[in-house]
């Protein structure tokens, strides 16, 4: 099992952190993992995305020309990134600022301003992506999501874990 995973949107819609706990919960669950960032030149606001590589074997590289799965945050992303998705490869959009007329999408950034915090929506999607993928354990990512929580901030760990439930209760109501 190889896994090729894109994750992209604007700068401060927290897309590093996203592939970060991605990573970081495969290595836990003793997979192979690259993680691969970009910056736009303007970061804040401006194109972010990273490659996540998630496999049982040796990797031989982190660039990813063809993606197995697309995590896109926003329409800008959307457009650059389309083309780069393999053949019968897997979508997940954030509908809330993105949409595609073949692509049932999820409202990650809607349920994150109803959990009170917009900067979740990068939760919500890893909750969708993972209930539609099934590659990693809930427990993983519950764990890595505490253990990458600042020390001074630990109210940021139970509105992430929520976000990341909601995310997969999206995919779970709606199908």
């Amino acid at each position: 099992m190889t896994e090729r995973i894109i994750i992209a949107g604007a700068g401060g819609q927290g897309i590093m952190l996203l592939g970060k706990v991605l990573a970081e919960a495969a290595m836990l669950e003793n997979k192979f993992v690259t993680w691969l960032p970009a910056y736009g030149a303007e970061v804040r606001g401006g194109k972010a995305f990273c490659m996540v590589i998630i496999s049982d074997k040796e990797i031989g590289s982190p660039y990813i020309s063809k993606a197995d799965s697309l995590i896109i945050m926003n329409e800008p992303s959307l457009h650059h990134f389309k083309n780069r998705l393999r053949e019968k490869g897997f979508l997940v959009l954030n509908s809330s600022l993105a949409k595609d007329a073949l692509v049932p999408g999820y409202p990650f950034t809607d349920v994150a301003l109803k959990l009170g915090n917009l900067k979740v929506a990068n939760m919500v999607a890893l909750g969708s992506y993972l209930a539609l993928k099934n590659m990693l354990s809930r427990e993983t990512i519950s764990e890595v999501i505490k253990k990458m929580a600042p020390k001074d901030k630990p109210e940021l760990i139970e509105i992430n874990q929520k976000a990341f439930i909601a995310g997969g209760d999206l995919v779970k109501k709606n199908g």
